[in-house]
């Protein structure tokens, strides 16, 4: 098919005439403890003497995962992260787990990926936290020299505890070995970001970069706090910001203070299809404000939050908001675009990653 042929396709025609895993794709919104493979947990599990499992059966257990994140709220879905977060206490776990990650993104199509987790919940098994990031980034750097996928690792605080300051001064010290910023994660409701803001202050002083978990089972104050308190440069899932827009009946749309605020400085939004689903920030996927936001300039990127908890990854997510969403070459493109110039990592990585991988990626493609 020539390429004028392929730039005039969309949705369904789109997905039918190219291999989405041949599309390169930049990732901003994975935690590693939610993308674990099945059969790595499974034999994690027995190496490190964990009994928790459901089943010792890899594609039994994965649909336990898959049934789990299907109920419709955020806590229930972060529940199966106790099994994978339960085999991930040693050094050879963690490493392993994010050299399969680099493996994994390679197999996706993935050339960038940003990759984020909680030091504090893999130091059962007697490791600090500088050694569990230093295990993670081992099994990264590995990865990275076997398939060529880039990445960046973010250090996660999690908001229903008091040590979000540990984690940022955590963040600050591996920043030169592979760590690229600082988030806020966990059950929203109730545990609002201002009360992190310590954290935040302290990342700021260090010239680091945060993106922060807003909008997603909570409101639009949620996301305010995150920009105006937290100093956020990019928001995780943020699809509670459709509540700041107006659908006139003539199909115009009015924003909102907030929502114009974040169109007008261009503040990156890390959207989850499935995850957002399966956690209950949509209840319909064609409702998503997906398509809202990217049709009216908004600067969104497509990610996967928990591969295994929601059955996915970046060829999915592309596949499905091509279809829904009617997507272009030319949309998808974009998207990648957005991510990779809201990536954390270094101006000239990005540019590189531009100039030399997603441009002549795409001109292949037609």
């Amino acid at each position: 098919m020539s390429e004028k042929d392929i730039r005039s396709l969309s949705g369904k025609a789109l997905t039918a005439a190219l291999d989405f895993t041949k599309i390169p794709k930049v990732l901003l919104h994975e935690h590693l403890d939610g993308g674990v493979r099945p059969i790595t947990v499974i034999e994690l599990a027995k190496e490190n003497g964990y009994t928790g499992l459901p089943t010792e059966d890899a594609s039994e257990l994965a649909a336990w995962f898959h049934r789990g994140a299907q109920k419709g709220n955020l806590p229930e879905y972060l529940e199966g992260f106790t099994h994978t977060c339960g085999v991930m206490q040693t050094k050879e776990a963690l490493e392993r787990v994010a050299f399969e990650f680099i493996e994994d993104m390679f197999h996706d199509g993935v050339v960038y990926a940003e990759v984020r987790f909680a030091p504090l919940l893999h130091i059962e098994g007697g490791l600090n936290q500088d050694e569990v990031v230093n295990a993670v980034l081992a099994g990264l750097r590995r990865g990275e020299k076997e398939f060529g996928v880039k990445w960046g690792v973010i250090i996660c605080a999690l908001r229903h505890l008091t040590s979000s300051l540990e984690a940022a001064e955590l963040a600050i010290r591996w920043r030169d070995a592979g760590v690229v910023g600082f988030d806020l994660a966990g059950g929203e409701s109730g545990f609002p970001p201002k009360k992190h803001v310590d954290a935040f202050q302290a990342i700021e002083r260090a010239n680091f970069y945060i993106t922060i978990h807003a909008g997603e089972a909570f409101g639009v104050e949620s996301i305010w706090q995150a920009l105006q308190y937290c100093g956020a440069h990019r928001l995780g899932h943020a699809t509670r910001l459709r509540d700041d827009i107006e659908i006139r009946p003539d199909g115009s749309i009015q924003l909102g203070r907030l929502a114009q605020y974040v169109l007008d400085r261009r503040i990156p939004l890390e959207m989850c299809l499935y995850s957002n689903l399966h956690t209950g920030a949509c209840h319909d996927l064609a409702e998503h404000p997906f398509g809202l936001f990217f049709r009216n300039g908004f600067r969104v990127c497509l990610n996967t939050d928990d591969r295994l908890m929601s059955d996915t990854t970046m060829t999915k997510e592309t596949i499905l908001a091509t279809e829904l969403f009617d997507l272009t070459l030319l949309d998808i493109e974009k998207l990648n675009m957005n991510a990779i110039k809201s990536a954390f990592a270094p101006f000239d990585k990005r540019l590189e990653i531009i100039y030399k991988i997603l441009r002549p990626g795409y001109g292949a493609l037609g």
